[in-house]
Parts: C-alpha cells; structure tokens; sequence
C-alpha cells in the first residue's frame, strides 16, 4: 500500500484513500470501526475531489493545512490497518483499539472542517486571504481577515484554533466597528459551538471575545439570539472559572440579562447565588460587574424570591459601603429595583443599615450622574411612611435641594419625584419648603423635557398644599406663569392632573386667581374640560369668582 510522500498533491491523497477503501473489507480486526472509518473517508474522498474544482485550494492557506493534516492522518490509517490484516495483533488489542479510535476521530474532523471550507467560500475567492493580495479598503481588510477567522475557529486542531482566537481578541480590540464586522460574519454561533468542546484556556478567551461582543450595544442582540445555550456556559463559567473568566461572564451577562426570559431563567439555575458570592469574594472589577447583573435581575418581580433567599440586601449593602465606585453604584441600583413596591424588603434595607450606606454613598459621589441611583432609592424607600421618617430624620432633604438644580436631567427629574415620596405629611411638606426646593422646581417647569415639567408639577401639586410653601412660591415672579404654560393642550404626554392641582392650591389666593386668569389659563382650561382631565372643571370655575373672568373670554 503506497505512503504518500511530502510532496504528494491531492492526487496521491485520493489514491491512498481508494486504496484504503479497498483493503478496509479485508481486515480481520475491529471490523465495525474499520466499516465507520471507510465512510469517512469516502466522504473525504468526495470533498477533496470538490476541492479540485476551486482555484483557490492551491493558494489557500487553510486549505493547505487542512490537506497536510489528511496526509498526516491517512499515513497512520495506512499503518494501523496493515497491523489489522490478521487476527493476532502484535502490538496488543488495547493498543491498536485505541490507534483505530484515534484515526476515526481525526477523519471525523478532517470531513467536518473540508465542510465547513467548502461552505466558507474562501475557495472561490481564488486565494483572497493570502498575503499581497490587493485590497481596497480597510473595511473590506478586516471582513476578509473575520472571515477567515471565523472558519479558522472551525477547523483544525487545537493549537490552530487557539492562535486563531488569539488574533480575533486582537482584532476586536482595535475598534467596535471591527466587532460589528466579525458579528456580521457570523463569529457568535461559533463561538457558542466552541464553548462545548474547547478547553478551559481556551474557553476563558472564547469569554472574553463574547464580553467583547456584548460591550457593543448593536451587537447585543446577536447573543440574545443565542439563547439558553449561551447563558448556561455563562453561568457555568460563573460556577468554576477563573477569576477573569467570571468578570468577562458578568460583562457578557449584563446585556444578556435584560430579558425577562433570561433574567427568570438565570434565576432558577442559580446564578443570583453565584453572583452575590463573586460580590463577596471576586475581583473589585467582578464585584461591579456582578452588581450589574443583579441590578438588571432586580428589575423584574420574577427574580425577587430569589435574592429574598439569598440574603441578598445584605450582600448588596456590605457593597455599597465597601465596594469601587462602579460596584457601589450598580449596588445602590440594585437595591431600588429590589425594593420598589416592596415595603418589607424597604424595612429591611433600613434594619441592615442600608440609610447610613446610602448617605455615605451619596456624599462620597464626585459623578453627578452617579448619584441617580442613590436618589432613586431614596424616592422608592420615602414611599414606606416607617422608612420615609427614618429618611427625614437621617438628613435627606438637605442633601436633595441642590440636586434640584443639578446639570444632569435624570438626575433633576428623580430629586423632583422624591420631592414628592417625602412630602406625604404636612410637616415634612413644611421642611421641604423652608430647605429651599420650591425654587428648583418652577426652574424645572420650564424645562425641555416633558418629563422633567411632570415631574416638577407633581413635586409643587404635593408641596402647595402647605400655606407656607405657597406663600414663597408667591414670591417667584414666573411661578404662575410657568404652571400655566403646562395646561396648553398643545403640550402632549404631559399629565396634566398635577398642573391642575398645583393651580387649585394657588387660586385660593384672590391676587393668584387674578394672576393664573392673566396668564391665559381659562382658554386652556375650556379644552381641558371638554377632554375630561381630572380637576379641571372644579379649577375653572374658581377662576369664574374673579371680576374679570368675563374680560378674558370675550371673543
């Protein structure tokens, strides 16, 4: 039976094959894994004769490997069946047992990576990945490498596909725009099929290239697509990894976990428990991330067992006092998602030390931004009457004022909605008055964003019912002016019930009702009725007590 030498084209491999073929039937030993052995390699015999038909599997790389990699293979298949011809076996039956094994596993792969190849379509494009080929773009350069990235991750053995991913990490390093390229080329699907099989070096950098992936917000849903396959090997990752693996698990996690589909099975395959322990005992860079895991599960009712069963206010607590500012805040965030209409959860916060937590982390924060979270939770926590005195008495309306007039629009709107959480009494309305929040709010009335204008009037609806606080709204020259800007009908999604009652608490006052009737509120009014807004009829006709109702109609 002739050996082909190194020199040997494709034409020797398939006369090595054809004779294999017809020796196979002979052989005396492992007769049932010599018959699967001759179907691979009639499968390999059809595939190479479909790479003769493409020019480019004389200059492809991948190719030219994948053909030195057969040769390989049919030597040793060469070898162990000429030790198979006869019923003794010189070498031991264990031995040769597992030779013959050795060989179908390889043909095996042989046949799947000549697929995967042929499907690829590098063959018709006659050598286009080889070096000095003339390309005309950098775009259509990092497609072209992608690509053939991508197969390189299919095929081969394992010191290929290591240096393979090796170079996608690098590529994906440089740019997002190289990330979207190489999810266009289809490298997530892949890259789950790997996590299957590969090793755990190779599994932690398969991680880091999904992390990578998830860091980019048009690729996301390209690993949501994935499903359950892909956040089981996340989970398992977050089970028995390695430290670095766990922290790019969590990244990847943190956009797979925006999903109530997946935040519900993330759930129930443990992985809140395994995040809270990376919380306790990860890197600080895994600890934020983890925290930002569970703040997206914290969103949905679903998850809420979950984290009751895990002790998890106590965790997320230990954080905020003691975590990076990213873990702090991803912490805090969890918190308000965990307690929102949650009053035994919010009780706990405080038994846990949750309030003292939340003011140091209030007063330690340099990013405006950051401290959203923090005035979420104090607007969610202020809703409980048990836990809203333990707030005020704690110091909060203080620290709120000048976040009122902060440079950050989503911060002003939940200091306005907090406003509203802790003026449920009349002496805490009274304090928030005397603290100087009135100001902040008619600033906020004129505001761009809609829901910046609903938000301060629902604030002011809540605070005007206290005499004092209207007399200083009294004093701002734009006040009424402002409010009653808000009732044009003009003015969509705007909730116009709270406008109407800051007003009504306002037009007690003779000099204010003059003042809102000036300001043009009745002809808004009059269409305010027709639609049926709440407390807009009972408005309009307090303002018909004034004198010079009929002035302001007047055609």
């Amino acid at each position: 039976m002739p050996v082909p030498n190194s020199d040997d084209g494709d034409r020797s491999l398939t006369e090595v094959i054809t004779s294999l073929l017809d020796s196979i039937p002979n052989l005396l030993s492992f007769k049932s894994k010599w018959s699967s052995i001759r179907a691979k390699l009639a499968d390999l015999k059809t595939q190479l004769s479909d790479f003769s038909d493409f020019a480019g599997s004389s200059s492809n790389k991948l190719a030219l490997d994948l053909l030195v990699s057969v040769r390989e293979t049919l030597n040793d298949a060469v070898a162990v069946a000429a030790r198979c011809e006869g019923p003794d076996l010189a070498e031991g039956k264990l031995k040769t047992q597992s030779e013959v094994d050795s060989v179908m596993a390889r043909l095996d792969r042989h046949v799947k990576d000549a697929e995967v190849l042929i499907k690829s379509g590098l063959l018709i494009d006659n050598g286009i990945v080889v070096s000095g080929f003339s390309i005309s773009s950098k775009k259509e350069a990092v497609r072209l490498e992608a690509r053939n990235l991508v197969i390189r991750l299919q095929i081969g053995g394992v010191e290929s596909k290591n240096s393979a991913i090796d170079s996608l990490i690098e590529l994906l390093q440089e740019d997002d725009k190289n990330v979207m390229i190489c999810v266009a080329q289809g490298v997530v699907p892949v890259l789950v099929r790997l996590l299957d099989s590969c090793s755990l070096v190779m599994k932690e950098k398969t991680v880091t290239v999904i992390s990578r992936i998830s860091m980019v917000e048009s690729s996301k849903h390209v690993l949501i697509a994935e499903g359950l396959s892909l956040l089981n090997h996340l989970l398992r990752v977050l089970e028995s990894g390695s430290g670095f693996a766990k922290e790019k698990a969590c990244i990847a996690l943190q956009a797979l976990s925006l999903s109530k589909e997946n935040a519900r099975a993330i759930g129930c395959r443990g992985g809140i428990s395994s995040l809270l322990e990376i919380c306790q005992a990860g890197s600080p860079g895994s600890q934020a991330f983890a925290a930002g895991v569970l703040r997206n599960l914290a969103s949905f009712v679903e998850t809420k067992e979950n984290f009751v069963e895990e002790n998890a206010i106590f965790v997320l607590i230990s954080m905020v006092s003691s975590g990076t500012s990213l873990a702090q805040e991803n912490a805090v965030g969890c918190l308000a998602n965990l307690t929102s209409g949650d009053e035994d959860l919010m009780i706990s916060v405080v038994r846990e030390g949750g309030i003292q937590c939340l003011k140091s982390f209030w007063d330690s924060v340099s990013n405006v931004k950051s401290l959203e979270v923090g005035v979420v939770l104090l607007k969610i926590l202020a809703l409980c009457p048990i836990v809203r005195e333990v707030v005020i008495s704690e110091g909060f309306i203080p620290r709120l004022v000048p976040v009122l007039s902060c440079g950050v629009l989503g911060v002003r709107i939940a200091a306005a909605e907090a406003v509203s959480s802790l003026g449920f009494s009349s002496k805490s309305r009274k304090e928030l008055g005397e603290s100087g929040c009135i100001g902040p709010l008619i600033d906020m009335l004129d505001g761009k964003a809609v829901e910046e204008k609903e938000a301060a009037s629902k604030a002011l609806s809540t605070l005007l019912v206290c005499t004092s606080n209207r007399k200083i709204f009294k004093k701002s020259e734009k006040g009424v002016v402002s409010l009653v800007q808000l009732l044009d009908p003009k003015i969509k999604k705007l909730d116009k019930i709270y406008t109407v009652s800051a007003l009504e608490q306002l037009v007690t006052s003779k000099k204010c009702r003059k003042q809102v009737v000036a300001a043009g509120a009745c002809l808004h009014l009059q269409k305010l009725v027709e639609m049926d807004i709440e407390g807009a009829k009972k408005l309009t006709e307090n303002l018909a007590r004034s004198k010079i109702w009929g002035v302001f109609t007047r055609p």
